[in-house]
């Protein structure tokens, strides 16, 4: 079972850096930049000076560098700089030994600390972790905070939340605290704007965590996003919908997002399709 994880955890982590090179390839960035050694500076500068120095006789003898080519200023325009990209850190996180060592959600949360691991970070008022009970049977996961989510620093607290919370409560005949709510990123997108997939390799590691620290039998995904990050796919979500899915041994059902159906009521009927199925498998329908 161990093995299992490991080499579902593997497999996550490499979708993860490669959907990240990806983005970088996207916004024209085709290498990351090396930074010259101490040594080659001194080289040459000392370089430098030396044919300085030849070219005024201040040198009494042969010149170091004497098939140096003194070098030219080109006229030409500098090559465009490619744009400043915050690079998320998602490849090391599950090999850190602080992130081996979490053994609850608190403790992860501290770990995420001030979290600047991706340019989400320059937004945001509030990182929004999660909410509820950490040994739920049943766990939500959405796509990310909206404006409401963002002030307030708790997942699905605007007109999509109160929606869930409808569904929960009054469709599930559950309470909101006894499931567990999450996002696949934890900070806002700008004007609520699609999380981006450099985003979504950096934030995507602490949902796994969380998700392994909570163990639910059940996850519900929550629109296309979070049904395509956890299932590794992207197929869309009118065709993952309805149907039953496993993430890592857990039972998955994607349905449509609360924010969607305010936009399109009458596909309401859809969700609660998928939301019977959910309870049927739970026992409670």
């Amino acid at each position: 079972m161990e093995a299992d994880f490991a080499r579902q955890l593997l497999l996550q982590i490499t979708e993860s850096v490669r959907r990240y090179v990806e983005s970088l390839q996207e916004v024209g960035v085709a290498g990351l930049p090396r930074a010259a050694t101490r040594s080659e500076g001194e080289m040459e500068k000392q370089k430098n000076r030396e044919i300085g120095k030849s070219r005024r006789g201040e040198l009494s003898s042969t010149p170091r560098f004497p098939d140096s080519p003194i070098p030219r200023v080109s006229s030409s325009p500098s090559p465009p700089t490619a744009p400043s990209v915050v690079a998320p850190q998602a490849g090391d996180l599950f090999l850190s030994p602080t992130m081996q060592t979490v053994q609850t959600l608190e403790e992860l949360r501290a770990e995420i600390g001030d979290c600047r691991r991706c340019k989400l970070c320059q937004g945001r008022t509030n990182i929004v972790f999660g909410v509820g009970n950490p040994r739920a049977e049943l766990v939500f996961v959405g796509e990310g905070p909206g404006r409401d989510e963002d002030l307030k620093g708790e997942p699905f607290v605007g007109r999509a939340g109160q929606l869930l919370t409808e569904i929960i409560t009054k469709g599930m005949k559950m309470r909101r605290e006894d499931v567990y709510i999450a996002n696949v990123v934890k900070c806002r997108p700008p004007e609520n704007r699609n999380p981006e997939p450099d985003e979504i390799a950096a934030c995507e590691p602490f949902l796994v965590k969380q998700l392994d620290l909570i163990k639910p039998r059940i996850i519900v995904a929550l629109g296309t996003f979070a049904a395509q990050t956890l299932l590794k796919t992207k197929t869309p979500i009118s065709r993952l919908r309805g149907v039953w899915h496993t993430y890592q041994g857990i039972k998955l059902m994607p349905t449509l997002h609360p924010a969607y159906l305010l936009r399109n009521p009458n596909d309401k009927r859809l969700v609660w399709q998928d939301i019977q199925a959910v309870l049927r498998e739970m026992g409670r329908l």
